[in-house]
């Protein structure tokens, strides 16, 4: 297992906190804020102090493994994913289907088909801008993360932060939009969580309709969308406010 992990606080519940693609570690602690007990936030490979993937990792079968390995060894009972962190989840709630208790699913991009054209292109273009930094300084992959955050919103050193990020991935950004979280959604049927499932509703890499589908799949999930096309930067306070009541 390569990937590593901050823990927070102490005592009961554990609640394993897991990343989405190329998130500083800043924004890896956002969904930890305010829940009780012990707080596991996890750092993927390719991520703050992980090591560097190795070749063909990018998959979600083994993010997922490295994803139950990590929960396995800290003991948590509850898990947080963001984007790709919540389809890390999705595929161990379909292979384990008791694995977890609750399950808090954010800005989930994926289920059981690849990421549509609009998605596509995002990350193509977060991929050319990878490709470039070595000629043009990062100037062509600042202006793509750039193109994520909706005018007006003051998000300080997080541009340049998230662009040094990336720099690691330029493989899972080629990948892993032809993969998905499942091969069957039916699967998810059987979890035994109570799921949680964030979406947004102006989020291109992010569509809500994946993530009603994502709910959809599990018994009895609660889907709530938020109108932003950033929400883990527009709407922060409404999403710890969701965490904790779902959590707390």
């Amino acid at each position: 297992m390569a990937a590593t992990w901050t823990t927070l606080g102490r005592g009961a519940p554990v609640t394993l906190v897991v990343h989405g693609l190329g998130a500083t570690e800043g924004e890896a602690r956002i969904p930890s804020s305010g829940l009780p007990g012990t707080r596991v936030v996890l750092s993927l490979p390719g991520h703050g102090s992980a090591p560097d993937a190795p070749p063909g990792y990018w998959d979600y079968g083994q993010v997922a493994a490295d994803v139950l390995a990590a929960a396995d060894e800290v003991g948590a009972t509850r898990a947080v994913g963001v984007s790709l962190g919540a389809g890390a989840l999705t595929r161990i709630a379909a292979d384990h289907p008791d694995r977890f208790d609750r399950l808090a699913l954010l800005l989930p991009a994926s289920l059981d088909r690849p990421r549509d054209v609009a998605a596509m292109w995002a990350f193509e273009r977060l991929a050319e801008g990878v490709a470039a930094a070595p000629g043009d300084g990062g100037a062509k992959l600042r202006a793509a993360v750039a193109a994520e955050i909706p005018e007006g919103v003051d998000v300080g050193e997080h541009v340049a932060r998230r662009a040094d990020a990336l720099l690691r991935l330029e493989d899972a950004l080629r990948t892993l939009p032809e993969r998905s979280a499942v091969s069957d959604a039916s699967a998810l049927a059987a979890a035994t969580a109570e799921v949680l499932v964030v979406g947004a509703t102006e989020d291109p890499m992010h569509p809500a309709e994946v993530a009603k589908s994502v709910a959809a799949a599990f018994s009895g999930a609660r889907l709530e969308l938020l109108p932003s096309a950033a929400p883990m930067l527009t709407h922060r306070r409404e999403l710890r406010a969701m965490l904790v009541d779902f959590l707390g």
